[in-house]
């Protein structure tokens, strides 16, 4: 009897265990969860479009590039850091893999131009990161700085123009739907969540992050490499938002410098919206995908209900401040 004692508190440990560590993968997530359910129910009621299969992909293709980009800003924001040049560096990243690869430019082929990209989306966030570690400046600043140096550059390569036409295998990767649904720029941008989700919660540098944005300090004297991580997030928050600019190209089969504008305060309210705190320490990728979620879906059920993009902005921004407030009163409670 004793025996088997054993074995069922020995089993019904290891299903807490991971329950547990599922949850972890969506903590905090239920408020954001319950408004874009919400949310959902009530475009459901008032139109007779939102809740069709179309329009549900409609809004998956159009979430891809944002949900891209949150996925390296929750680490920055993780971190106590925040990430102002994400839509810049997007931009510059999609004019350097146009000017390499289009047969007008460089013409060094597709796979150079991605490769160029990307490495040069990640210089900018590495950059980036060093001006907050080494030189101290306040991360604000110095991605202010990146913000208009990535514009400045995006611009330079074709004098302001815009490179048009690709390769139709590139542009039927956000085209062509898969088993009926699933294109493969939403099929990535599933895969890159669940990875860094398990990266978060499951790996001990990804913890180290959390550690970080609760006292960057006390991490440091826990014998965790602040500077290092700190530099190594920033270049793989260029890194998703380099592409992010490839998937956008293969959406719009063009790229342009202007690009991405706005692109970063989006970015930053997926992130707040699905529960992070902008003082760092607290968030997750499950809560950044509902956040991410629930402006696209606000987005898509406003232009269901013919409502002025103007008038869009003012919504978007009243739930930005919602959010932030929601996270201020939340860590005074606490």
């Amino acid at each position: 009897m004793a025996v088997s004692n054993d074995a069922s508190d020995l089993k019904a440990g290891a299903q807490a265990a991971t329950g547990a560590k599922l949850s972890a993968l969506f903590a905090g997530t239920m408020g954001p969860l319950i408004g874009l359910l919400l949310l959902c129910l009530a475009l459901t009621l008032t139109t007779d479009t939102f809740l069709t299969v179309r329009n549900i992909l409609n809004v998956l293709d159009q979430i891809t590039v944002l949900g891209i980009m949150a996925i390296g800003m929750t680490l920055v924001i993780l971190i106590g850091g925040i990430d102002l040049s994400v839509g810049s560096v997007l931009a510059l990243a999609a004019m350097v893999m146009g000017f390499v690869a289009h047969p007008d430019y460089l013409n060094l082929g597709l796979a150079a131009g991605v490769v160029a990209a990307l490495v040069v989306a990640g210089l900018c966030g590495l950059v980036s990161g060093l001006l907050v570690t080494i030189t101290r400046l306040p991360p604000f600043i110095a991605t202010l700085a990146m913000m208009s140096v990535a514009r400045g550059l995006a611009n330079m390569i074709t004098d302001g123009s815009q490179i048009v036409g690709f390769p139709d295998w590139f542009t039927n990767l956000s085209i062509i739907r898969h088993f009926g649904f699933l294109s493969v720029t939403v099929g990535l941008m599933m895969v890159l969540a669940i990875i860094f989700a398990i990266f978060l919660n499951y790996r001990a540098t990804g913890r180290s992050l959390y550690a970080i944005g609760g006292s960057a300090e006390v991490a440091r004297l826990s014998g965790i490499p602040v500077k290092s991580l700190t530099n190594w997030v920033y270049a793989i928050c260029g890194v998703l938002a380099g592409l992010a600019g490839i998937v956008l190209a293969a959406r719009l089969d063009s790229v342009q410098p202007s690009s991405g504008l706005g692109y970063e305060l989006d970015t930053i309210a997926a992130v707040v919206i699905g529960g992070a705190s902008l003082s760092g320490g607290v968030g997750s990728i499950g809560g950044t995908a509902v956040g991410v979620l629930i402006i696209g879906v606000l987005r898509n059920g406003l232009n269901l209900l013919g409502v002025s993009p103007f008038i869009q902005q003012v919504v978007i921004g009243v739930v930005i401040a919602l959010a932030v407030a929601t996270d201020t009163w939340r860590r005074r409670a606490q």
